[in-house]
This record gives C-alpha cells, sequence and structure tokens, in this order.
C-alpha cells in the first residue's frame, strides 16, 4: 500500500485525485478533508468506495481504516445531527430577530446620495473603474447599482 500524506492539505480536490486505489492517505483529523466534520465524512466515505485506505490521526476517527465501520458511521450520523441542530438554531435566531424589526446581513454601501452620484457620472460616460475610485466603492458595487437601475 503506497502512503500518501496530506496534513494540511487533504480537502484540496486536485491532492484527492492523485490517490489511486490502495493508497492509504494519512491525514490530521477527518474535518482536514471537507470544510467540516460532516463534509469530511462524506469524503471519507468516497475514498473507502475508490478503494483507498485512510489513516486518521487525531479527533473521533483516530485510527487506520480501509473500509466504513461503526465508528464511522456514529460519527457521520452525530455530525448530521449537529448542522441540522446548527441550521435550526440558525432559523430560529433569524425568525426572532426579524419579529424584532431586525435584518440580518450588510448595511447597503450605496445610499440615495451615491447612487445619484454613479448615476450621474456614468451618464458623463465615466468608466466603472473610474465611478468606483472617485466614489470609494468597489467596482462590483458600482456594475450592481447599474444593473439595478437599468433592470427597474
Amino acid at each position: 500500500m503506497n502512503e500518501r500524506r496530506f496534513l494540511d492539505g487533504a480537502h484540496r480536490p486536485g491532492a484527492l485525485s492523485h490517490i489511486r486505489d490502495g493508497d492509504l492517505l494519512t491525514v490530521q483529523e477527518v474535518d482536514r478533508l471537507g470544510r467540516n466534520l460532516l463534509e469530511g465524512l462524506i469524503v471519507l466515505n468516497d475514498l473507502f468506495q475508490r478503494g483507498v485506505g485512510v489513516k486518521v490521526l487525531e479527533g473521533i476517527a483516530a485510527g487506520e481504516h480501509t473500509e466504513r465501520s461503526l465508528i464511522l458511521d456514529l460519527a457521520l450520523a452525530l455530525a448530521e445531527d449537529r448542522r441540522r441542530d446548527i441550521t435550526r438554531k440558525t432559523k430560529n435566531g433569524l425568525e426572532a430577530a426579524r419579529k424584532r424589526g431586525r435584518v440580518g446581513g450588510r448595511r447597503p454601501v450605496v445610499d440615495d446620495d451615491k447612487r445619484a452620484v454613479i448615476l450621474a457620472r456614468r451618464a458623463r460616460g465615466e468608466s466603472i473603474r473610474a465611478i468606483a475610485a472617485g466614489v470609494k466603492v468597489s467596482i462590483g458595487v458600482v456594475h450592481k447599482t447599474l444593473t439595478d437601475v437599468k433592470d427597474s
């Protein structure tokens, strides 16, 4: 079995594409295979289906694995449950905030005055880049402002 070590970069799709049937991938923890534990466990399962063994150095799934086991199934179930719980709490928090009259998200960068300046400068033929620099907003904000006005 060929051992490949990707302790800090295993979640990169390019690294995982080089792993072949019969290889042994070594990672620090399962969550290094994805953005979180749940995604890491899903990638781990995919690796097993490809015939790749995985050696986990720390965490809930520590050990050398070549196929799904009871401990990995339990970890996957716990991760899914935790993810659902976080999602539910987030939705409840946003709903409670809305009832209090608060809206989540970032405050708009462009107010009515900036919108008027952007439109006036564009009407004079200035480039989006020049407008963004003059109004001190990003090029994307200028583009979105112009698109929103055009669509309405």
